[in-house]
C-alpha cells in the first residue's frame, strides 16, 4: 500500500484527543490510511482499531463532535505557524525520509519537528554522548572521535548539550561533516541559549530534531524521552565520558533496549570517581573503543551497506611540537620510563612534565601505561 493521506493539520488536531498517544495515534493513521477517515470514523469502526477499546472510540468520536475541537484547531493552526516562522517542517512517521532505525524502535513518535534536512545516508550514523561537565581529555577526544567519523562519511548524532554533546557537534562540522542534534525543546527554544549559533549551522550541514512542540520550554523530564531518539536513530551509541548515572547513561541503555552497539572510552581512575563508561565496560555493556576504526570494525557489514564506499581517511599531518614537548620526546623511546624519570632528566618539575606528556598522548606521539609509564606510541 502507498502512504496514508495525511494532513499534517489534522495529525496535531489528533494529537490532542484526550487518550490518545503516540501508540495509538500511529495505530489510527495506519488502519484508516489517513487522517480524514478517522474524523469521518465512528466508534464500531474505532474499535476494530488495534489499541482501540470502546471507551477510547468514543473519546474520540465525542472530540470530533463536542467542543474540545475548537481549543485543538487553534493549537494545530498555532504550531504550523510557529513552524513556518522557523523554517522547519513536520516530518511524519509515514514519509519516506523518516529515520528508518528510528522507526524501528519501541513507541517511534508519530511525527518530528524537524529543522534542515536528513539525508538517506545519514542512516549511517553514530551517537556520541557525555557528561555536560568534561574535563579536557573528555573534550578533546569527543572531537577527536567526531572528527574521525565525520571524515569517513559517518553522521554524528547528539544532543546539543553543554560538554561533550556541543563538542562533538562543533567537530564534525569542522571536520565537514554531517551532523544530527536531538534536542528536549520545540525547534524554536534552544537550549542552552548559548548553542544558537551551532545549531543554526547544524541545520545546514544535517538538521536539529524534536518531538516535542514548537514553543515547548526545555523540561527535565523531557531528556530521558528525548535519549531513547539519540540512540534509535544510530547504529550505535559511544559514550565518552559520565558518571554512573545521568543523561548518557541512559542513552546508552536505551541503544541496549534497541539492540544497538553500545561503546565506550575507558575512563582514568581516579579516587572517590565512578566512571559510567568504566562500569558499561565491566559489566559487559559496552566494547572498549580506542579509535573510530574499532567503531567501523565493530559494525562491519551493517556500515559498509549503508555506505559501500567507505572512505579511508588519508594520514593526517604531523601535529606541531613545542620546544618543551620536543625536549620530552627526546627522552622516550620504545621503553616504559616513569614519570618522575623522565621529570629529573628534562629538568620540568614532575607536574610540568606530566602536561607535555599528556599533550604528547593527545597527539598521538606517546602512549602511556599504568603506574604512570610512558613511551613512544
Amino acid at each position: 500500500m502507498g502512504k496514508p493521506e495525511i494532513s499534517h493539520h489534522e495529525l496535531l488536531v489528533l494529537s490532542r484527543i484526550p487518550g490518545v498517544g503516540p501508540s495509538r495515534l500511529r495505530s489510527l493513521v495506519t488502519h484508516f490510511r489517513g487522517t480524514p477517515q478517522i474524523r469521518a470514523a465512528g466508534p464500531p469502526d474505532l474499535v476494530r482499531v488495534d489499541g482501540i477499546d470502546r471507551r477510547t472510540a468514543l473519546s474520540i468520536s465525542t472530540f470530533f463532535r463536542g467542543g474540545t475541537l475548537r481549543p485543538a484547531q487553534r493549537f494545530a493552526d498555532d504550531q504550523l505557524r510557529r513552524l513556518t516562522i522557523a523554517g522547519g517542517r513536520l516530518m511524519t512517521f509515514w514519509d519516506h525520509d523518516y529515520p528508518e532505525h528510528l522507526r524501528r524502535i519501541y513507541d517511534p513518535p508519530p511525527f518530528l519537528f524537524v529543522k534542515g534536512v536528513l539525508d538517506p545516508l545519514d542512516a549511517a550514523a553514530i551517537a556520541i554522548v557525555g557528561t555536560r561537565n568534561p574535563s579536557a581529555y573528555g573534550t578533546r577526544t569527543a572531537e577527536r572521535f567526531a572528527a574521525a567519523l565525520a571524515g569517513r562519511g559517518i553522521t554524528v548524532v547528539s544532543g546539543l548539550a553543554r560538554g561533550i554533546d556541543t563538542s562533538a557537534h562543533g567537530a564534525a562540522l569542522q571536520a565537514g561533516g554531517r551532523t544530527v542534534a536531538i534536542i528536549g525543546s520545540g525547534i524554536d527554544v534552544m537550549y542552552p541559549p548559548e548553542n544558537s549559533t551551532l545549531a543554526q549551522r547544524l541545520s545546514l550541514h544535517g538538521a536539529v530534531i524534536s518531538e516535542f512542540c514548537m514553543g515547548a520550554k526545555p523540561d527535565a523530564v523531557n531528556f530521558p524521552q528525548r535519549n531513547r531518539i539519540i540512540s534509535g536513530m544510530c547504529l550505535g551509541t559511544l559514550v565518552i565520558e559520565t558518571g554512573t548515572e545521568g543523561g548518557a547513561m541512559i542513552t546508552a541503555r536505551a541503544a541496549l533496549d534497541q539492540n544497538r552497539e553500545v561503546f565506550a572510552i575507558p575512563a582514568p581512575l581516579t579516587p572517590g570517581v565512578r566512571s559510567g563508561t568504566n562500569l558499561l565496560i565491566r559489566e559487559g555493556q559496552a566494547s572498549l573503543i580506542e579509535s573510530a576504526d574499532d567503531i567501523i570494525a565493530e559494525l562491519g557489514p551493517r556500515l559498509h551497506a549503508l555506505l559501500p564506499a567507505l572512505p579511508v581517511p588519508p594520514p593526517p599531518p604531523p601535529l606541531p611540537l613545542t620546544l618543551f614537548e620536543q625536549k620530552i620526546l627526546e627522552i622516550l623511546d620504545d621503553r616504559p620510563q616513569h614519570i618522575d624519570h623522565i621529570a629529573a632528566t628534562s629538568g620540568f618539575p614532575t607536574s610540568e612534565a606530566l602536561v607535555h606528556l599528556l599533550s604528547l598522548e593527545f597527539k598521538g606521539i606517546v602512549h602511556q601505561l599504568p603506574g604512570k609509564l610512558f613511551l613512544r606510541g
